[in-house]
C-alpha cells in the first residue's frame, strides 16, 4: 500500500485495513479546480491537512462541491517537495480518540501544491493565473502568528519588506509582499472580489492580515509602483474582505507510534521528515477529534458551503467573543503554561503534565479562577463547558502526542494575546483588579525562568524557536541558578515591554509579583517545583 493515486485504485486493500477513502473522481475535481479555482490556501502544514482540507473533502464526498483546494507553502518549501509531491498531494488523517480508538482517512481534496517562490517561474506564474481567475472566492492562511508581521522587535521593517516596498510588485521576496503582488494582479485583471481568510491562532487575525496587505498597497502607491485605485480596492470590503476567524484543533507533530501503526497496516514510504527549517511533518497527520472553526460571514465573491461541514458563520462580534474565549482564556493560555513549566520540569508530553498535581491545578486556576470572570459568553459555545472539555478530555488525551517543546515555540509572540487581553479586561473592570492576579504572573515568571535554558534538575535544554530569543537572552544574561537577586533592574526592560506582555506590568501592578516569583524560581535545584507547591 503506497500513498499515491495509482495505489489508491485498488480500494479494497485500503478499505480492508480500515481506511476511509475519497468518494469522488479526483481527476475530474483536479481538472475543474485548475480551470476555475475557488479556494487557495497558504500554509501547507499539519493544521491545514488535518482540518480545512478534510472539510472540503466532506463537501466533495457529498457532491456539494466539484472543486478541490490549491495549497501553497510560503515559508518551508521542503514540505511541498518532500511530502506533497511524492504522494500526489494525498495525506492520511489519523484521528486519535481518548479511548484509544482511531479513525483513518485518506485526504484527497488538495489537487495542486505550489511554493510561493518567485524564483520558480512556473510555480509563480501558476499562482498569478489562479489569482487572476474571477472564480476564486477564498484565499485562506495558516502561516502562524509571526507570518503577518512586517516589523522587528524595535518596530523597524524587516529588510526584505523594505526592499519590496522599494522594488515594487515585480518578484517580491517577503511573504506579505508576494500576497499583495498577487492581489494586484487580481486588481489589474478586473478588480474581481475575493475573501482573504486568516485561520491562524491570533486575536483579530483578519485585521492583522488586512494591515499587512494594505501597508504594502499604500507604500507601493506612495512610490508610484501601483495605481491609487489598488489601495481603494484593498480597503473596500465589498471587493477584498478580511474576515476574522477562530480555529481550534490540536494537530501535534507526527508521532512515531502512529507511523508504526500505519507500517503495520502495510502503508509504505511514510517516513517522518524534519526539514532544514525544523518543520516536523510526514505523509500523515495525527490529530485529536474535537474541532471548531468560526468565521465572520464576509465573502464578496461567495464561498464553499462549509456550514454543511460544521463551520459556524456568524458576525464579527461573535467571532471576537469566541476567539477571546479560546485564545485568551479557555485553551491557549493553558497550553502556554504547560509548555513553559513542562520544559522546566523535564516533561516530553502534554498529557503527562495533566497527571502532575501542581500543573493540573495551575491550568485549572488560570482558566476557571482568573480567566472565566472576564469571558463574555459568545452564545454559540459555552465557555465553562469548553474549558471542561479542554481540561478533562483534550489535554489529558494520551493518544495525542503533543509536546511542551512544540507549544513553547514563539512564546514571546503569544503572551500578549494569551494573557495580556485578560489583564486588560481586569483593568477595565469596576469589580476586578489586575494586581490581584496570582497565576498568570506565575506563568510570566516561569517563562523568564525558562529563558535561562536550564531545567529544575540543573540540566541544560534547547529553547524552542522564537524570533526574539537573542534579545531575550541578552536581558537574562548573567543570571544563574542559585542567584538571590534582586533582579528588578535587570528585568525592568522586559517587564515594561507591552509588545511582549500586552501591557506594561509596572502600570498594572504585576511587575513586583513577577519579579518576586522569578526570584523564588531561580533559588537553585528544585526551586521550580517548590515554588509551584507553595502557590498551588
Amino acid at each position: 500500500m503506497k500513498l499515491n493515486d495509482a495505489d489508491l485504485k485498488d480500494r479494497t486493500v485500503w478499505e480492508k485495513s480500515g481506511y476511509e477513502l475519497p468518494q469522488f473522481n479526483r481527476n475530474e475535481v483536479r481538472e475543474n479546480t485548475l480551470k476555475n479555482p475557488v479556494w487557495i490556501h497558504f500554509g501547507a502544514g499539519n493544521i491545514f491537512r488535518g482540518f480545512p482540507a478534510v472539510l472540503q473533502q466532506k463537501l466533495l464526498n457529498e457532491g456539494k462541491s466539484d472543486k478541490g483546494i490549491i495549497v501553497c507553502e510560503g515559508y518551508d518549501y521542503e514540505i511541498i517537495e518532500r511530502i506533497y509531491k511524492p504522494h500526489d498531494n494525498l495525506s492520511i488523517l489519523v484521528v486519535l480518540k481518548p479511548d484509544g480508538k482511531m479513525e483513518k482517512k485518506v485526504v484527497a481534496s488538495v489537487v495542486e501544491a505550489l511554493t510561493a517562490d518567485t524564483s520558480q517561474k512556473e510555480n509563480w506564474e501558476a499562482l498569478v493565473s489562479f489569482f487572476k481567475n474571477p472564480s476564486l472566492q477564498m484565499v485562506s492562511f495558516t502561516i502562524t502568528e509571526k507570518g503577518y508581521s512586517l516589523t522587528n522587535a524595535k518596530g523597524d521593517f524587516y529588510g526584505d519588506v523594505s526592499d519590496d516596498f522599494n522594488n515594487g510588485t515585480n518578484l517580491p521576496k517577503s511573504f506579505m509582499g508576494k500576497l499583495a503582488s498577487l492581489c494586484y494582479e487580481r486588481y489589474k485583471n478586473g478588480k474581481h472580489p475575493v475573501s482573504l481568510v486568516s485561520m491562524d491562532n491570533c486575536s483579530h487575525n483578519g485585521t492583522k492580515l488586512y494591515e499587512a496587505v494594505v501597508t504594502f498597497a499604500r507604500e507601493w502607491a506612495k512610490r508610484g509602483h501601483v495605481e491609487n485605485g489598488f489601495v481603494e480596492y484593498i480597503e473596500n470590503p465589498e471587493k477584498v474582505s478580511f474576515p476574522w476567524s477562530m480555529i481550534d484543533k490540536i494537530t501535534p507533530r507526527p508521532a512515531l507510534g502512529v507511523k508504526e501503526m500505519l507500517d503495520k497496516d502495510g502503508v509504505e514510504d511514510i517516513e517522518i521528515v524534519t526539514t532544514s527549517k525544523n518543520t516536523y511533518i510526514a505523509p500523515f497527520v495525527n490529530a485529536e477529534e474535537p474541532q471548531y472553526l468560526v468565521i465572520e460571514n464576509l465573502f464578496p465573491n461567495g464561498r464553499p458551503p462549509l456550514e454543511d461541514t460544521g463551520v459556524i458563520f456568524t458576525d464579527r462580534e461573535t467571532v471576537d467573543k469566541v476567539e477571546k474565549m479560546k485564545v485568551c482564556t479557555c485553551l491557549n493560555p493553558l497550553h502556554t503554561a504547560l509548555a513553559v513549566y513542562g520544559c522546566l520540569l523535564g516533561y516530553k508530553a502534554i498529557y503527562e503534565e495533566m497527571k502532575d498535581e501542581q500543573l493540573k491545578s495551575l491550568v485549572e486556576k488560570i482558566g476557571y479562577v482568573e480567566g472565566l470572570p472576564v469571558v463574555i459568553n459568545p452564545g454559540i459555545v459555552d465557555p465553562e463547558a469548553f474549558i471542561k472539555e479542554v481540561v478533562e478530555v483534550r489535554l489529558p488525551n494520551p493518544f495525542v502526542p503533543d509536546t511542551p517543546q512544540r507549544i513553547a515555540t514563539d512564546t514571546s509572540q503569544k503572551l500578549a494575546i494569551r494573557f495580556g487581553e485578560t489583564i486588560k479586561a481586569y483593568e477595565r473592570s469596576n469589580e476586578l483588579n489586575a494586581a490581584d492576579l496570582k497565576y498568570i504572573p506565575l506563568v510570566f515568571a516561569g517563562w523568564i525562568r525558562y529563558l535561562l535554558a536550564v531545567d529544575d534538575e540543573e540540566n541544560p535544554f534547547t529553547l524552542s524557536p522564537d524570533p526574539l530569543t537573542d534579545h531575550l537572552r541578552q536581558i537574562v544574561e548573567g543570571i544563574k541558578l542559585g542567584d538571590s537577586g534582586p533582579f528588578d533592574k535587570k528585568l525592568e526592560p522586559l517587564l515594561k515591554d507591552e509588545s511582549i506582555f500586552g501591557v506594561n506590568l509596572y502600570e498594572v501592578g504585576l511587575a513586583d509579583k513577577v519579579s518576586g516569583y522569578f526570584t523564588e524560581l531561580v533559588k537553585g535545584k528544585g526551586a521550580v517545583r517548590a515554588t509551584l507547591k507553595k502557590y498551588l
